[in-house]
């Protein structure tokens, strides 16, 4: 009794960093669910452009954390957070601020900002750029250092609940930000756009006040990795041959699920109107995984991780190929839905099953890969994946999307009537992508084990 009792009990700054933490997820996810279309419909980027600045952004989040966190060991994880919410909480500020600011210094000249149209022809809309450095540095810190005080706060007896209760916090965060969007475009059309940023902001001042107030941790500054050995670290995991075929097969997978955030919210406002709700669609894959990743992780737990992982790849070309069928079959509601977008939720219940086979086993199965001794040390870049998979994920899509599903403003009415004809085609493109990785994984699976076989054999 005694036992259990303990596993609940953890220090102030355990529950101060999870509740900020559930801020923080909810100012990012409100503000990058429609970052494609603020820059956009806002700013008056191309798709083109629009896709390469969102998916830097995105790929620079998953690869900075581990040298933020190596800063945070030696500055202490109090300083870290106290950096990081206050370069968020101005960097979201000034997402909202830059184009009233860009208005009212005369630079554009629009209507009311729910006639906005972009700023197409002026250069002034890449100040964005300094802003959005703000936040991917500020995020950074956040990735490792509540991860790491989780950690550091926490027992033997008590981790697994403790990360549990951080798992649980991220993806209410998630589900909060992403909730919010759709009345604010409802209430305030392409302000609302803007007027997020302003909460987000809020969210992420609040959780500055709460860590100066509130956040003292038993961790030490002074300790941890420096750069110098982080950098080294980074050159041999890509000088490792077996690692980085693996990180670039399964940047197939998550190439297709960042469609959540590149394509799949221009597309469906875009096919199935203005009165679509993209940021509620993208809640239906953390909801299926919470559900469904338990149950799967437990129906595989005799089978190898990389069986668990084929299976994951083979599901993702029939999530691509639900989404293009939206606009191929009959044009009528399906439960009160246009089908595109209920095909799109379609689609993402199976990305959201496919990443339950995959995500949670292939931490096990990379960790598995790297020289014996040094599974930690290599573990800081397992997201690697996610870095390649943005930066080529979003462009792909702001290219395709250009082509088979082009922004309404290009348009004369003419080209309207048929622009969006083949639009579906993106679609098949992500189907092709998904079906590559899923052949890679089976043949690297087959050639790793040949490999091990024969050095067992010499042994």
């Amino acid at each position: 009794m005694m036992e259990r009792e303990s596993t609940w009990r953890f220090s102030r700054a355990f529950w101060v960093a999870n509740t900020v933490e559930l801020f923080e997820r909810a100012a990012y996810y409100g503000v990058f669910i429609v970052i494609t279309l603020y820059l956009s419909r806002i700013l008056g980027f191309s798709d083109v452009q629009a896709g390469f600045i969102s998916g830097t952004f995105s790929a620079l989040l998953y690869l900075l954390p581990t040298f933020s966190g190596a800063i945070a060991d030696k500055i202490g994880f109090r300083s870290g957070l106290l950096l990081a919410f206050g370069l968020l909480s101005i960097g979201y500020l000034g997402l909202g601020l830059l184009p009233t600011t860009l208005q009212s210094a005369g630079l554009v000249h629009y209507g009311h900002l729910t006639e906005f149209s972009g700023l197409r022809e002026s250069t002034a809309k890449w100040g964005i750029l300094p802003v959005m450095a703000l936040i991917i540095i500020g995020g950074s810190f956040i990735k490792s250092v509540i991860s790491g005080t989780v950690s550091k706060e926490t027992t033997e007896q008590n981790r697994a609940r403790g990360f549990s209760i951080f798992y649980a916090m991220v993806n209410i965060g998630a589900f909060s930000g992403k909730t919010i969007v759709k009345p604010l475009r409802e209430a305030l059309g392409n302000e609302g756009l803007i007027t997020l940023n302003y909460f987000s902001a809020g969210a992420t001042l609040l959780g500055f006040i709460v860590v100066f107030f509130m956040f003292k941790s038993s961790h030490h500054e002074g300790q941890g990795k420096s750069l110098k050995e982080i950098w080294q670290a980074l050159i041999k995991v890509v000088s490792n041959v077996r690692l980085i075929v693996l990180i670039l097969i399964i940047t197939g997978f998550w190439m297709v699920q960042h469609q959540l955030y590149a394509t799949m919210p221009k597309y469906v406002l875009r096919m199935a109107g203005e009165g679509a709700s993209p940021s509620w669609y993208a809640n239906v894959n953390p909801l299926v995984v919470v559900l469904t990743v338990s149950l799967i992780t437990q129906l595989m737990r005799k089978k190898k991780a990389i069986t668990s992982m084929m299976v994951g790849m083979f599901i993702m070309p029939f999530s691509a190929l639900a989404m293009a069928s939206g606009n191929m079959i009959v044009q009528e509601p399906i439960f009160g839905m246009h089908p595109v977008a209920f095909m799109m939720v379609v689609g993402i219940v199976f990305q959201g099953v496919a990443e339950s086979f995959i995500s949670p086993r292939f931490l096990e199965y990379f960790s598995l890969q790297a020289p014996r001794g040094e599974e930690g040390l290599y573990l800081g870049f397992s997201h690697l994946h996610s870095f390649f998979s943005s930066l080529v994920g979003f462009g792909l899509s702001g290219y395709l999307l250009g082509k088979y599903c082009p922004d309404p403003l290009t348009l004369s009415e003419a080209e309207k009537l048929h622009a969006y004809d083949h639009a579906h085609y993106i679609w098949f493109v992500f189907v092709g992508i998904a079906i590559v990785s899923a052949i890679s994984l089976v043949i690297y699976g087959k050639v790793t084990a040949a490999i091990d076989a024969r050095r067992i054999k010499e042994i």
